[in-house]
């Protein structure tokens, strides 16, 4: 049961990393990012459908992607989609066959707000992270309640519970320290 409590708080753990890096992708930096444009949702005839599932992203320049919609009616919506995304400042054109992106250069101040935000983002993941640990011990405390374990096996538990809090905070740190790094960077 122990086992069974921290293999699944392990893999809850895991997903919380992996969600806070796929928030780092969404992130803007210097360079054009085609994971920049994964969560983009675009009315595809009345159903808000993710970006990446209308049309294929290519990185043809540091600045630049280049769209091409799979349904050649949906170029309108992939461009408004684009352009309607807030701390982006993307100018999307489209030519009739596919939509280009050019990003402007990131100003200092700009990469300072950026750096908050995924700050912001790390913190919310580490807080899940804690709160994935805090639901674990609570199962943890139930067992020993109900008299299923005792007390030298719950200690073990609970240090181990911490190890993998430890581990999945560090690599959100970790994340987020390339992140800064790469949004710093000129």
């Amino acid at each position: 049961m122990i086992d069974d409590i921290l293999k699944v708080s392990a893999e809850k753990m895991d997903k919380a990393v992996e969600s806070a890096k796929d928030d780092f992708a969404t992130v803007r930096t210097g360079r054009a990012n085609p994971q920049m444009f994964q969560k983009i949702m675009v009315d595809y005839y009345g159903t808000m459908t993710p970006l990446a599932q209308l049309a294929s992203l290519q990185n043809p320049e540091a600045r630049t992607i280049v769209i091409t919609p799979y349904d050649k009616g949906a170029l309108a919506a992939i461009e408004k989609a684009i352009r309607d995304v807030p701390n982006l400042g993307a100018n999307p054109t489209n030519d009739g066959t596919l939509v280009r992106v050019s990003l402007p250069e990131l100003t200092e101040d700009r990469r300072k707000e950026y750096v908050k935000l995924v700050k912001t983002k790390a913190e919310d993941h580490r807080v899940s992270v804690r709160n994935i640990r805090r639901k674990g011990n609570d199962e943890l405390d139930a067992l020993k309640k109900d008299g299923k374990v005792g007390d030298d096996e719950l200690a073990r538990a609970e240090k181990e519970l911490d190890n993998l809090t430890k581990n999945h905070v560090d690599a959100i740190d970790e994340a987020l320290k390339r992140k800064e790094a790469e949004l710093l960077e000129v």
